[in-house]
């Protein structure tokens, strides 16, 4: 026993842990209630699951204290040097927990799940984050309040504490102990992963499940699900062989029927059309904030105008949550896959990809961005997939208004791409300019006076100061020589927003799609379902081009009705729609079937079905083969 007792220490380690995160979960737990509902048998599951996994948090947080526990001599760990240093580090700790608490439920308020990639970019991308939470929360008072609290809870911490240090040990006691301790984490890594936190349909129960801290490592370490691995799989010769007739086309053939490779010429009839396309991909645009959509606010009056001057596609669906999942669906037009983007993934060079068609055709591609494009590795994939690349840093002093946490204004940004236009005109090249915006966006700030709400006001004058800057753009583009020859597409991210019981949401994924040449295109509404995958196909449809093609994408304006569908996802789920049926797989090999309704997004699960399965695996397990085989890079 004396051999232990200075492992009291470990024990007030494991009590902060697990009180702290106890505490944490039920937070969480009742500002999600309505969501979760008061199942006992659900809510026993959610506590005894996450009592484990807050144990195994502790079991890898308590390493380097217990090798310092185990190393330590009598004399020097029963020291009072020692003693007040301890006293320091746990004060240090109860202080990061308490601040852990409140990061955990301003993060689960906003994305409705424990840490993730986000909470992952978050540390990477210091500077804009940290500018962003600043902008966004009374960041001082907050941390000063936190301080003032953990001096009252860590009275009792160190009366606890004081009893570890006047004990005697010998180094083959402490050995022992140590040893058993520092096993723990080696069983956890090896036989814990977060599928254990999936206890339910209801997708909050499963993120309360888990413990934030231990979600973040998982983050760090998981930015690439292995598919054949973790997702239900078919014969990779059959998937393959069901993706080719999918993709099948008119005006397109297979380059080689045999083998597994998608690579298929396009060759519409008519003449190419060398036009200029600038595409705005908007930062969280939502459908729901579209009076066309049924918003009533009256926040987006550029847009619903534009609805009727435009091709104005109203059942498109986003293929993920985040800006590089958006920009990955609409570059390189295929579906999502476990794990992180592309945009962020190493190894990310020379796709086949809608920059690599443009740059073959002579034109004059150009990534712009409102902030810093090391953000996101968005610089280094544009930079490396056939574009320039433009971002805060190229601004000069009197082109920039105004900034926040997150980049310049959008009107600055607009006028930006207007000028970048400008210098491929005057240079007689076509141009290209994938355009991202970022003023809706939290804090939701912008230079006052330019709607009738006012700045930091939240989402709804986020949403209308990017409607007024998308206004100012087509208003300012049309004084130029350059705009009767130029399309202009619009398409968000993503959505605003995808918290809900089912962990994919069909309804948080519906963005809305512009497509404006007045001098060009007859407006039209396309009511039929679609993704971002399809994007470039479709506008390179309307160009007329003629190219080779490794897109799993399809021009949606001559494909087959039959071949409508779409795909979302989180990082980990992984949904195929196709008529009113989804499609959700997930880690663990597993597959669930839901129909929907399309007005509210109301779902109703389903027995398996073979042959949506099939469907399903061809798009995805089929991609992951592409993408593994990198059969979608361009040829050396």
């Amino acid at each position: 026993m004396q051999a232990k007792s200075r492992f009291h220490s470990l024990y007030t380690f494991w009590l902060i842990i697990v009180i702290f995160s106890t505490v944490t979960r039920t937070i969480l737990l009742a500002t999600s209630l309505s969501q979760v509902g008061l199942d006992p048998l659900l809510l026993v599951k959610i506590y005894a699951i996450g009592f484990f996994f807050d144990c195994v948090t502790f079991s890898y947080s308590a390493i380097p204290f217990v090798l310092i526990t185990v190393i330590l001599p009598d004399r020097v760990f029963n020291s009072a040097f020692f003693r007040v240093c301890a006293y320091a580090v746990g004060f240090a700790f109860t202080y990061l927990m308490l601040f852990n608490v409140v990061a955990e439920y301003t993060f689960f308020d906003e994305f409705a799940t424990r840490f993730n990639f986000i909470a992952v970019d978050y540390l990477i991308y210091t500077n804009e984050v940290i500018s962003n939470i600043r902008e966004s929360y009374p960041v001082n008072a907050i941390l000063g309040a936190l301080l003032l609290l953990n001096i009252f809870i860590f009275i009792p911490v160190k009366k606890h504490l004081s009893r570890s240090f006047s004990h005697k040990s010998s180094i083959g006691g402490r050995l022992k102990v140590g040893m058993a301790l520092l096993l723990l984490p080696v069983l956890s890594f090896a036989a814990v992963d977060l599928s254990l936190t999936q206890i339910s349909p209801n997708n909050y129960a499963d993120e309360l499940a888990g413990n934030g801290i231990y979600c973040l490592v998982s983050a760090f370490r998981n930015n690439e699900l292995d598919f054949n691995k973790f997702y239900v799989n078919k014969g990779d010769k059959a998937v393959l062989a069901r993706l080719k007739g999918m993709l099948q086309e008119k005006n397109n053939r297979f380059e080689s029927q045999e083998g597994p490779s998608v690579s298929r010429v396009i060759h519409p009839a008519g003449a190419e059309k060398r036009l200029n396309i600038v595409l705005v991909v908007e930062e969280s645009l939502s459908a729901e904030y579209l009076t066309s959509f049924g918003n009533g606010q009256g926040i987006t009056p550029n847009l619903d105008r534009l609805a009727k001057e435009s091709l104005f596609f109203t059942h498109l669906y986003a293929t993920g949550t985040r800006t590089v999942r958006g920009l990955e669906a609409l570059t390189l037009s295929m579906p999502p896959l476990p794990g992180t983007s592309i945009v962020k993934r190493p190894k990310n060079e020379n796709f086949v990809s809608w920059g690599s068609v443009m740059k073959g055709k002579g034109y004059d591609n150009k990534f712009i961005y409102a902030g810093h494009g090391y953000f996101d590795n968005m610089n280094y994939f544009y930079a490396n997939n056939g574009f320039a690349t433009i971002d805060r840093t190229n601004f000069a002093k009197d082109e920039i208004t105004f900034t926040n946490a997150w980049g310049v204004c959008d009107e600055d940004l607009f006028l930006k791409t207007i000028k970048e236009g400008d210098l491929s005109y005057a240079e007689k090249k076509p141009f290209f300019s994938v355009v991202m915006t970022t003023s809706n966006h939290r804090p939701f700030t912008y230079p006052d006076g330019k709607i009738d709400i006012p700045s930091k006001s939240g989402r709804s004058g986020g949403v209308k100061y990017a409607d007024y800057s998308i206004g100012r753009l087509l208003a300012e583009a049309k004084k130029k020589p350059w705009f009767n020859d130029t399309i202009f597409i619009i398409v968000a991210d993503h959505c605003a927003g995808s918290a809900a019981k089912l962990a994919l949401p069909i309804k948080k994924y519906e963005i809305p799609l512009f497509i404006y040449a007045p001098a060009i295109i007859k407006p039209q509404v396309v009511d039929r379902m679609m993704s971002q995958i399809d994007v470039a196909p479709t506008l390179l449809g309307l160009l007329n081009f003629s190219y080779t093609s490794a897109f799993i994408g399809k021009d949606i304006m001559t494909a087959d009705a039959w071949s409508d569908r779409a795909f979302i996802s989180t990082y980990q789920k992984l949904g195929y729609i196709h008529d009113d049926k989804l499609v959700v797989l997930g880690p663990k090999k597993q597959a669930d079937y839901f129909s929907f309704v399309r007005k509210d997004g109301a779902t109703t699960v389903l027995k398996p079905q073979e042959d949506m399965l099939m469907d399903t695996l061809a798009y995805i397990q089929g991609t992951n083969y592409i993408y593994k085989n990198r059969l979608n890079r361009l040829k050396e």
